[in-house]
C-alpha cells in the first residue's frame, strides 16, 4: 500500500528530471589554407577590423608557406569559438567569436603545447591574449608585454598641412627606406626584419601606390598602405626619423594615404597605434581615427618547456 501511495505522488505531482546540457568543446587541426578559409572565414569577418591581420593572411595566395603554418580552430557543436592561426616567425593570432569560453582557450593552449608549435608570443585582444597566456604558461605576468590600440577611420577630418609634398616609393628611396623599417621596428618593440629583408620587402612595393614618402626637401616621413580585408585597409609603418619630429610630416603623409585609399572605394583604413605614445595616438585622433579596441602582444620565452 506504501508503495503504491508513493507511485500515486510522483504522478499527481508531474515529477520531472531535467539533465542539464553539456556543451563539448573539440579542437580542429587544417593542413590546407582554402579549407580553413572557408569553415572561419564568415566568423573572422564579423568583426573584420579586429581581424585583420587574420584575414589578410588567409586571403593573400600564400598557400606555398601553409607547410610551417599553424591553424586551428576550438568549435562546439554549432559554431567556431576560437580561431588561432600562427605564421612562423611571428606571433600566435587568435580571435574569439564567442566570449568568456575559458574552456576553448585552455583547450586551445593545451593542444598547442601538445603539437610543440612555440610560438614566440601571442598577439590578440588584450582579455584574450592574457587569458591565453595564462593558460599556456604560468608565469606570463613576468613575460615581456605590447599594447597597442586599434584603430579606424571611416571619413577623413579636415586637419592642417605639413610644409612639402606626398609622392609615391621610387626607386631612389631604397638607400634610406630598409633603414626606416629597421628603426621603426626597434622603436615598437615588434619583429625585426634584416637589412637584406627589408630591401627585399620594401621593393616589392615599387610602382604599386602603397608606399607613400612625405618630401620637404628631402624625404621626412612615410606610410605604407600595408595589408587589406574585404572592406578594408591597414595603414603601418609610419615612421618619421627622431630629429626631425613634430613638424606635421607623419599626421600629413598618414592623411594623404588615408583618403587616397578611401578613395579608390574601401569602407575603412585602420592601424594599430602603441597605446604607450599619447602623441601617436593623438596624432591619429585627430584625423578622425577612433578606437576599436585594445590589443596586446605577450612574449614568451620559447627556451623552456611551457
Amino acid at each position: 500500500m506504501a508503495f503504491r501511495s508513493f507511485l500515486l505522488a510522483l504522478y499527481n505531482n508531474w515529477c520531472y528530471f531535467a539533465i542539464e546540457e553539456v556543451t563539448i568543446v573539440l579542437f580542429h587541426r587544417y593542413t590546407d589554407v582554402g579549407y580553413f578559409k572557408a569553415e572561419m572565414l564568415d566568423a573572422l569577418l564579423e568583426n573584420e577590423v579586429q581581424n585583420n591581420l587574420i584575414i589578410s593572411i588567409i586571403l593573400e595566395n600564400k598557400a606555398r608557406y601553409a607547410s610551417d603554418w599553424l591553424m586551428a580552430a576550438v568549435t562546439d557543436q554549432r559554431k567556431a569559438i576560437l580561431v588561432a592561426l600562427y605564421t612562423k616567425p611571428f606571433n600566435l593570432l587568435l580571435y574569439e567569436a564567442e566570449s568568456g569560453r575559458q574552456d576553448a582557450v585552455e583547450l586551445m593552449a593545451q593542444e598547442i603545447r601538445r603539437i610543440g608549435a612555440l610560438p614566440p608570443g601571442v598577439l590578440a585582444e588584450r582579455g584574450l591574449a592574457r587569458r591565453f597566456a595564462g593558460a599556456y604558461c604560468a608565469d606570463w605576468d613576468k613575460m615581456p608585454q605590447l599594447s597597442m590600440t586599434l584603430m579606424r577611420l571611416d571619413r577623413l577630418a579636415e586637419y592642417e598641412k605639413a610644409p612639402g609634398h606626398c609622392r609615391t616609393l621610387e626607386e631612389r628611396d631604397m638607400f634610406f627606406t630598409p633603414y626606416w623599417e629597421r628603426a621603426f621596428s626597434e622603436d615598437c618593440r615588434v619583429h625585426v626584419f634584416s637589412l637584406p629583408e627589408n630591401v627585399e620587402r620594401i621593393r616589392t612595393r615599387l610602382g604599386k601606390d602603397t608606399h607613400y614618402i612625405w618630401e620637404d626637401g628631402t624625404p621626412v616621413s612615410q606610410a605604407v598602405y600595408g595589408r587589406e580585408t574585404p572592406n578594408g585597409a591597414v595603414i603601418n609603418w609610419v615612421y618619421t626619423p627622431p630629429h626631425i619630429r613634430g613638424h606635421g610630416y607623419a599626421t600629413s603623409v598618414v592623411a594623404e594615404l588615408s583618403r587616397d585609399l578611401l578613395d579608390r572605394g574601401k569602407r575603412f583604413c585602420c592601424l594599430f597605434a602603441d597605446a604607450d605614445n599619447p602623441v601617436s595616438c593623438e596624432l591619429y585622433h585627430k584625423l578622425g581615427y577612433y578606437d576599436v579596441c585594445a590589443f596586446e602582444e605577450i612574449r614568451f620565452d620559447t627556451g623552456r618547456k611551457v
